[in-house]
């Protein structure tokens, strides 16, 4: 398939051949039906769905279509339902001929969503702890002292030009 001027799953699955677009019409149907809460659009020119960031991503090209994974701990936990299937990285190859299974598809969904959430929890436990350390009234501003009067010179420069350019780009986005 030609790079996807798409604008939106609709779009993006009408420009494929037949057998691709029914394939992936279930692709598609399997996964809003796994992840209701999840936003349907168009990230990287092709059909992506979000829930508290990523969940899967599909495509089609000339002689495969392939279902994005996001996390490769998926492929490892599913290893022995994708064997038909071939899979590199986060990816898992298929065909209009050889399908994925919707039930796989509804499980790695399932997965993705929880990862997503137990995600977001930790991002929510973290926050009172990283806006202590910003605003620099935690205990742990004065660890990080002195660990830094211990390092050596050139370690201590490093991390030094480190923590300028965050604080910076912190101050740009308040």
């Amino acid at each position: 398939m030609k790079k996807s001027s798409a604008k939106n799953v609709d779009e993006y699955l009408a420009m494929l051949p037949p057998a691709t677009k029914t394939t992936l019409e279930k692709v598609r149907k399997t996964i809003k039906a796994a992840a209701p809460k999840a936003e349907e659009v168009i990230s990287y020119q092709v059909p992506c769905y979000k829930y508290n960031g990523p969940l899967v991503f599909f495509a089609a090209f000339p002689h495969h279509c392939s279902f994005f994974t996001v996390n490769k701990s998926i492929i490892e936990t599913f290893k022995k339902e994708l064997l038909p299937h071939k899979t590199s990285g986060t990816t898992i190859h298929f065909t209009p001929e050889k399908p994925l299974a919707a039930t796989l598809i509804q499980k790695i969904v399932k997965l993705r969503i929880k990862q997503n959430e137990g995600r977001g929890l930790v991002k929510k436990k973290a926050a009172p702890a990283v806006k202590k350390i910003q605003t620099g009234k935690s205990p742990d501003a004065e660890k990080v002292k002195e660990y830094l009067q211990k390092l050596q010179p050139e370690v201590k420069k490093e991390i030094e030009a480190v923590r300028k350019i965050i604080k910076k780009r912190r101050s740009k986005t308040k």
